[in-house]
């Protein structure tokens, strides 16, 4: 069974900073794109950031560039999002997700997907 698992959410002052894990198991994901994206509250599930399976390649939505940063460890079949200089409108549900082939800011696209951990950030 295939499950990716996130972790490392949870409440932190505006500024504040928070790094969420996303573990794979029941299949190796070392060739796959990641990718994290997030949904508040009456909103639609929005593109954070995505790194290729090599980790050459990322790319982030313009409101978290140079806030957020993805990395991966392909022995580990975990990916990283480290959230500095953290915002209230950063308040969010985040998903991790994977995919075998594609690798763009397209939720629909991505096949596997974690459950979620939620981030909340007060002012």
């Amino acid at each position: 069974q295939v499950q990716l698992v996130e972790s490392g959410g949870g409440l932190v002052q505006a500024g504040g900073s928070l790094r969420l894990s996303c573990a794979a198991s029941g299949r190796t994901f070392s060739s796959y794109t990641k990718a994290w994206f997030r949904q508040a509250p009456g909103k639609e599930r929005e593109f954070v950031t995505t790194i290729s399976w090599t980790g050459d390649n990322t790319y982030y939505a313009d409101s978290v560039k140079g806030r957020f940063t993805i990395s991966r460890d392909n022995a580990k079949n975990t990916v990283y999002l480290q959230m500095n200089s953290l915002k209230p409108e950063d308040t969010a549900v985040y998903y991790c997700a994977a995919d075998p082939a594609y690798y763009g800011t397209d939720w629909r696209e991505y096949h596997y997907w974690g459950q979620g951990t939620q981030v909340t950030v007060s002012s």
